[in-house]
């Protein structure tokens, strides 16, 4: 009987330790869209179902749902123009100075002649604003002829 020997000097390999395929074919592809959509599918759902029931306890036959979409239709009431260059210059008093708010107090009334009627009292709101954060004397060199002195006259109603 004869024995055959094998002087390879590389161990022999079983199916099990062959290298694997990282990375490619289709189940792995699958594998990482399912991880990556499945959570999504269901915390959309899951958020659905929960806007279909109805928590109130209300027997009414509207869902919540379509509640809500009635409330997101409806407009906010929409405010004065004078009302968003008062707000819009208080914001900028804050940011930049008082003399920028003023100058753009006055370009905004020889743009549109309508806010002249407001001007004063946007005038006076910047200068009470001006004193709350710069005090009275600093607050006081930012004075302009806008509106005829209406600034300064903010200016002492804060201070006094």
């Amino acid at each position: 009987m004869t024995h055959s020997t094998n002087h390879s000097t590389r161990p022999r390999r079983g199916p099990a330790d062959r290298p694997t395929r990282r990375g490619r074919g289709p189940a792995r592809r699958i594998g990482r869209t399912l991880a990556l959509v499945l959570p999504v599918v269901l915390v959309l759902s899951g958020t659905l179902a929960v806007t279909r029931v109805d928590w109130s306890g209300n027997t009414s036959s509207t869902s919540a749902l379509a509640a809500s979409a009635e409330n997101v239709s409806r407009r906010a009431p929409s405010r004065a123009p004078h009302e968003v260059l008062r707000d819009k210059l208080l914001v900028e008093l804050q940011e930049r100075n008082p003399g920028v708010a003023l100058t753009h107090l006055q370009e905004a009334v020889n743009g549109r002649p309508s806010l002249a009627r407001h001007c004063a009292s946007i005038a006076r709101a910047l200068g009470r604003a001006a004193v709350r954060a710069y005090g009275p004397s600093r607050a006081q060199s930012f004075a302009r002829p806008v509106c005829d002195t209406s600034f300064a006259t903010g200016v002492a109603a804060q201070h006094s």
